[in-house]
């Protein structure tokens, strides 16, 4: 992330907006201090772990539940292999979108989240317990969840598309579009950054339309969050995977770029870089994002295992023979 993090996956029209995943037959809502906090919930009878998935700017849950293809989608996959996973509509997105006013805190937020999981999973079994995993702009509320002391109960932490510093293409457009009464013809051109290639992506999905939604007034400062990347990261105490697509169009890929951001999470026990082949920025809704999503849960199966045998009776059967014993604590994917 920088200071100027666009966020949005697309980049809407003036006019109505679309309530992407309303309509699903994954859609829950549950309250939160009267304020109604939806998600796409799909449930494992006995779950592996829960996911739960932290979209990026301007869209909602939609963003894992790809439209038209349910093979793409990471809330259907997860749960066919025994996880469940809860697909939240960050805080004044969805149905909480007009509450967004009272959200300006981060700490609202965090508590917001966490809160809207328990309520979105009342009383129903969450297996070796929880992992979280974000995308682009929703990364500042994942590793605010992640250093928060609530944190230390998560299994582990995935995030993508962000980064420090922007891809060396996208730098002019998004000073541009910063400025007031950016273009139509600006507009179009912030849209192919942040989408890259069409061919990377199912039809009718490059550009977002089907997945677009207003964003909060508070993201405009949330963008801002790289002022604090490094001391939220040094707060993160469980396993940390960073992925990139290797044709992120947004912030600069490659191994150095993934190095660059991994070296922040000074206290996780295990940082893993990932650079995801032949993917865009928009990781989970490309052509490719099955195998994303499959990567991400075998990281989730690892940190499950991690905290399994962390646990006495874990110790003890690996004393006894019973399982092998640990692997190298940090390293590489």
């Amino acid at each position: 992330m920088t200071d100027s993090d666009p966020g949005p996956a697309a980049i809407p029209e003036p006019g109505p907006t679309p309530a992407p995943g309303r309509g699903s037959d994954l859609y829950r809502v549950a309250r939160v201090d009267g304020i109604p906090m939806s998600a796409l919930v799909a449930e494992a009878p006995e779950p592996r772990a829960v996911v739960v998935a932290l979209h990026g700017g301007a869209t909602t849950s939609a963003y894992f539940d790809c439209p038209k293809r349910p093979d793409l989608s990471l809330v259907r996959l997860g749960a066919a292999v025994g996880f469940t996973v809860v697909a939240l509509d960050r805080p004044g997105y969805g149905a909480s979108a007009p509450w967004a006013a009272g959200m300006a805190s981060p700490a609202r937020r965090v508590d917001l989240a966490y809160a809207a999981v328990d309520a979105l999973l009342p009383s129903r079994p969450r297996g070796a317990g929880v992992f979280l995993m974000a995308h682009s702009l929703g990364c500042e509320l994942g590793i605010r969840m992640a250093g928060d002391k609530r944190g230390a109960d998560l299994l582990g932490l995935e995030l993508a598309g962000t980064g420090r510093r922007y891809h060396q293409g996208s730098v002019d457009v998004l000073a541009a579009t910063k400025k007031p009464g950016a273009s139509r013809a600006m507009r179009i051109a912030l849209r192919d950054v942040l989408w890259g290639a069409r061919s990377l992506y199912p039809p009718g999905i490059h550009g977002g339309a089907v997945l677009a939604s207003a964003a909060p007034a508070y993201e405009a400062e949330a963008r801002t969050f790289s002022q604090d990347f490094g001391a939220f990261a040094e707060r993160v105490r469980v396993p940390v995977q960073y992925t990139l697509g290797a044709y992120e169009s947004v912030w600069s890929p490659g191994p150095e770029a993934l190095a660059d951001v991994a070296a922040l999470f000074t206290a996780s026990p295990r940082v893993a870089v990932n650079e995801q082949a032949d993917s865009p920025h928009n990781l989970s809704v490309g052509l490719t994002a099955r195998a994303y999503h499959l990567k991400v849960l075998a990281f989730a199966e690892q940190c499950a295992v991690a905290r399994e045998n962390a646990e006495p009776w874990g110790r003890d059967a690996r004393a006894s023979g019973a399982v092998p014993g640990p692997g190298p604590g940090r390293g590489g994917g």
